[in-house]
């Protein structure tokens, strides 16, 4: 199913330089838009950098996974997988500038527990947050459209959770050899969690990333998985394709290993920088953005006032 999937079409990139690049095209494309009369130098004290959405979405992933982790009632992994890719692929094509982190965090959660038949209605949804939970409510619902809009309505989300049992399962089935292959879980579990920090979800399909946890989980334990994947998993491959899957867990390995935490003063830091510069017509909080929904509910009653009319 994967192999067909809008996610093998649509959310797979090359790797992380172009991934970068369409970050990049997104916060030029909004600054271009904001910018007005601004010359060079007030636009780089004004506005974000790449590099700064990069730490403040950075930042957030690591919110919405202790939100999820915190969450009543118990959150599948799979909710926790999609939400996090939900919240990836948007930041893809769009700013942090033009939408703030914190409501796509949480409209993310939401859907995701929608996607993934573990739907939580609003209310006790918002029972799992501090503060004022009707604005959370309010915030949530109204950024869900948008939300699936900037997905293409590709909501179907494959997570490496599945494959990773599947693998564990096909070790047991044809290397009689390794002894307890449960010890390798632990590893690769944490190799998955860790996994979800990285771009590795908009780069690698699920069973490359499961494949690189069991690696990687075996290693620990002192296995090799060459024969395995050599002579079981990739009996009817070429030379040519074996190198190249060896090649690809490689990348996963690198590129989730190399996933870094955020100062928490750096983060700070840009989050108040985003204050001055955000969308307010994105912002439930300013007069703007409480207008424009003002004139859609006057529009709505408009319409509901002409189909009672005809």
């Amino acid at each position: 199913m994967f192999a067909t999937s809008t996610q093998m079409k649509n959310w797979l990139f090359s790797g992380e330089t172009e991934l970068a690049k369409c970050r990049t095209e997104a916060n030029t494309l909004y600054i271009s838009n904001k910018r007005k009369n601004m010359t060079d130098q007030e636009v780089a004290s004004y506005f974000l950098t790449p590099l700064e959405e990069k730490i403040l979405s950075r930042q957030y992933e690591v919110v919405l996974r202790k939100f999820c982790a915190e969450f009543q009632p118990p959150m599948p992994k799979c909710v926790i997988g999609t939400s996090l890719a939900f919240f990836k692929r948007f930041y893809i094509h769009n700013s942090n500038m033009d939408y703030h982190p914190k409501d796509i965090m949480l409209t993310c959660v939401y859907l995701a527990c929608k996607v993934e038949e573990f739907y939580v209605p609003i209310g006790q949804f918002v029972k799992n947050l501090r503060g004022d939970r009707e604005k959370f409510a309010d915030a949530i619902l109204s950024f869900e459209l948008t939300l699936m809009s900037k997905l293409n309505y590709n909501l179907t989300v494959h997570n490496p959770f599945r494959p990773l049992e599947g693998f564990l399962i096909d070790i047991k089935t044809h290397c009689k050899e390794i002894q307890n292959v449960e010890r390798i879980r632990r590893h690769a579990e944490e190799f998955m969690e860790r996994s979800l920090q990285s771009d590795a979800c908009v780069i690698f399909s699920p069973s490359q990333i499961a494949l690189a946890g069991v690696k990687f989980g075996a290693a620990k334990e002192g296995i090799s998985l060459d024969r395995y994947i050599k002579n079981i998993l990739m009996k009817t491959a070429s030379d040519k394709e074996v190198e190249n899957t060896l090649y690809q867990l490689r990348r996963v390995k690198y590129i989730v290993k190399g996933v870094e935490p955020v100062p928490r003063e750096l983060a700070q830091g840009v989050q108040k920088k985003l204050e001055t510069c955000r969308n307010q017509e994105n912002n439930p909080d300013s007069d703007v953005y409480k207008q424009r929904l003002l004139e859609k509910l006057d529009e709505e009653e408009d319409m509901k006032t002409k189909v009672n009319i005809v």
